[in-house]
């Protein structure tokens, strides 16, 4: 078989794969938990660091902040999570798990999002550019660059783009 069919196969199979393992991931979490994989990823990610920031839970999730909102405003309704404010500067938001919250996060599975936000901060600069552009290329044979970037198995988008997250990231990066 020639060289070109065998990546072409090699390629779409493990397109498959990622799709198996993302969709068997999250249905188990739902079942198991009552939870979204994006709410599940958000409290597993608050019961890591105690007390963490709105901004900084965003930036480990690699979420922009409006959209972390979103997610942490459903949780509270479910009383997970509790909010507090900080009485030097009250525009900085803290979040933690409440009892009910740590209890989940005890019997809960992994999610897609935090394996592969863990496997990908492993690799090398350069792995991360090669996969961003083979991503990129997928991206734009499906034609859906101008998609908004939904969370895995969610209706929740990442708002703004994923660019400006990505610019914000660089920033925080470079300091």
């Amino acid at each position: 078989m020639a060289k070109k069919p065998v990546l072409i196969c090699d390629i779409i199979n493990d397109v498959r794969r990622v799709f198996h393992v993302v969709h068997e991931v999250s249905k188990k979490a739902k079942q198991k938990t009552g939870l979204t994989s994006p709410q599940l990823w958000a409290i597993k990610s608050i019961s890591e660091s105690a007390n963490i920031k709105v901004s900084d839970l965003a930036c480990r999730m690699y979420l922009h902040p409006a959209t972390v909102v979103g997610i942490l405003n459903r949780l509270e309704k479910m009383n997970l999570i509790r909010r507090s404010r900080q009485d030097a500067d009250r525009r900085v938001v803290r979040i933690s798990l409440t009892s009910a919250g740590k209890k989940l996060v005890k019997k809960s599975p992994e999610v897609a999002q935090g394996l592969l936000v863990a496997g990908l901060e492993t690799l090398t600069v350069k792995r991360l550019e090669n996969l961003s552009r083979g991503l990129g290329d997928l991206v734009g044979i499906l034609g859906a660059q101008e998609i908004p970037p939904r969370l895995i198995l969610s209706r929740e988008v990442n708002v703004p783009s994923n660019k400006s997250l990505g610019r914000k990231l660089r920033g925080i990066a470079g300091s």
